[in-house]
């Protein structure tokens, strides 16, 4: 290398490497204060879409529990109504069973009375959880929830229904089939009894509907749950930032900053030396 009064190459070098050093700092410091790896788009492109990704994956998801956490709070709603029902079906019985013998010695009108009252009762809750009859025909109040939850390949596969319309799921007085019952008479309330009876089944099929729903729902959200922190560490993994490594590169950028600095002192020192030649 010749040495030359005009352009120092030593110090550009020196220069050069300062400013390498200084910005390998500034990005050591960037990242501990902030706590991720990659800051801006410049820092991986690439690792950046896809931490993304993850991260809009993770969202979504997270949206999809508190759908579910929905669908299972009306399908516990349903169940609170069928539950009730089924406790005036108990009721209904007793009357019924009360009528049906001939030792009862008191007033079967205040029996049936109370009986034909319950059954106003009981179909007022049904409609009230949606599973009654409208205008008599059963199922034209149709109870289907759509639950959104995500984390499938297609959106078919992201969605849970629980679908309780049709007259199977129908829990009124009508589709139970003891709407026209009554307890007037011994042989009335037999009658009763045998129907009440059925009725029972029919109701537990429906609740057993409920259930089931309100266990897919619970399975979809632990899924979903167990997918957001698999897709949460993915996502570490590629975004934030190792913070002992980081540490170790912040005390090697300090020390490489205060060397440079030092040899370009030395650097631009160096050309006085030069003046000893022409002496």
């Amino acid at each position: 290398m010749s040495l030359s009064f005009q352009t120092n190459v030593t110090s550009l070098v020196a220069e050069n490497n300062l400013e390498v050093n200084s910005q390998f700092q500034a990005n050591t410091i960037n990242q501990l204060t902030s706590g991720y790896r990659i800051n801006s788009s410049g820092d991986d492109a690439a690792g950046l879409a896809v931490a993304n990704g993850l991260r809009s994956s993770v969202s979504e998801l997270t949206q999809g529990v508190r759908n579910a956490n929905d669908g299972v709070s009306i399908l516990q709603t349903i169940d609170g109504g069928l539950n009730n029902i089924s406790t005036i079906l108990d009721q209904l019985k007793t009357l019924a069973t009360q009528s049906a013998s001939t030792t009862f010695s008191g007033n079967r009108a205040t029996l049936n009375n109370e009986f034909t009252t319950l059954l106003t009762e009981l179909d007022r809750q049904a409609a009230n959880i949606g599973l009654a009859s409208a205008g008599g025909t059963s199922g034209q109040y149709n109870v289907v929830i759509d639950v959104y939850i995500g984390g499938g390949d297609t959106q078919a596969d992201s969605q849970v229904t629980v679908n309780l319309s049709g007259a199977n799921n129908v829990v009124d007085s009508t589709a139970l089939g003891i709407n026209t019952d009554t307890v007037d008479t011994p042989a009335n309330a037999l009658k009763a009894i045998a129907d009440i009876t059925a009725a029972v089944t029919t109701l537990g099929n429906v609740q057993g509907a409920v259930g089931t729903g309100e266990n897919d729902l619970q399975y979809a959200i632990g899924l979903a749950q167990s997918q957001i922190t698999s897709k949460s560490a993915a996502e570490s993994q590629i975004r934030d930032a190792n913070i002992a490594q980081e540490a170790a590169n912040l005390t090697k950028s300090q020390v490489l900053e205060q060397s440079s600095v030092a040899a370009l002192a030395q650097a631009n020192a160096a050309p006085e030396a030069l003046l000893k030649l022409l002496q």
